[in-house]
């Protein structure tokens, strides 16, 4: 059974300024999503939403669009608009495409001439992951940082918009998976892992820790979905 979107005090989805309208919106609902505070599944009603966010509903229909292209909401046989579900099986799917776009990633650094100069850029967004003290959902964007750093070092435009493309999608399993998931995948040691391989200089070996990284982060989400799935038919 599925659920309508509610605005209450606090909430990411109060009234927003007249400036850049659409990506205001975009961010919000994204956020809204990702972080579990509009649940998967919500029926996403636009008259509703609309007058929460104070923007038309051909703003929001542009935010809408975007999100489902980034495969966080999806629409039903009858075209309403809904908040999506993952299954083990989706998450896999995901997990794979990670491995390889990031699999690449590490290779390319480690055969970079350049790659000495680029690893103590990929170390702070490691340190920044080992000083994080906030939220789950903070440390989660700081873990997300560092991969999204990994590819973008490479200088390749065309595999960081691919790696954005998943990346709402990465956010929501971890989401569903719970905390515990989460903080496992977010180990440090398991991190410094890619960086002390990349540095090693070694294209294969690179890309190996990093696709022995995504199988453990896969196997991890997709049991913490399924005991918090477990947990809620109990």
């Amino acid at each position: 059974m599925t659920t309508s979107t509610t605005s209450r005090d606090g909430s990411r989805l109060g009234g927003l300024a007249k400036t850049s309208l659409r990506e205001q919106a975009l961010a919000a609902l994204r956020t809204a999503i990702t972080s579990g505070e509009i649940a998967p599944g919500t029926h996403l009603v636009e008259t509703e939403l609309s007058s929460t966010l104070g923007i038309s509903r051909g703003t929001l229909r542009e935010a809408m669009r975007q999100l489902q292209q980034e495969g966080l909401v999806e629409a039903g046989d009858r075209g309403r608009l809904s908040v999506r579900t993952l299954s083990v099986g989706e998450i896999e799917e995901m997990f794979l495409v990670r491995a390889a776009l990031e699999g690449l990633a590490a290779s390319l650094l480690a055969a970079s001439p350049d790659r000495e100069a680029q690893l103590p850029t990929l170390q702070r967004a490691l340190d920044d992951l080992a000083a994080a003290t906030g939220s789950v959902n903070e440390m989660v964007e700081i873990d997300l940082e560092f991969h999204r750093t990994m590819c973008a070092l490479t200088g390749n435009s065309t595999l960081v918009h691919a790696w954005e493309s998943v990346a709402g999608s990465i956010r929501m399993s971890i989401m569903f998976a719970g905390p515990d998931s989460a903080i496992t995948n977010m180990s440090v040691r398991r991190h410094q892992n890619i960086v002390d391989a990349i540095a090693g200089g070694d294209p294969g070996l690179a890309r190996q820790v990093v696709e022995r990284h995504m199988q453990e982060a896969m196997t991890n989400l997709s049991q913490g979905l399924m005991r918090n799935r477990g947990a809620a038919s109990a």
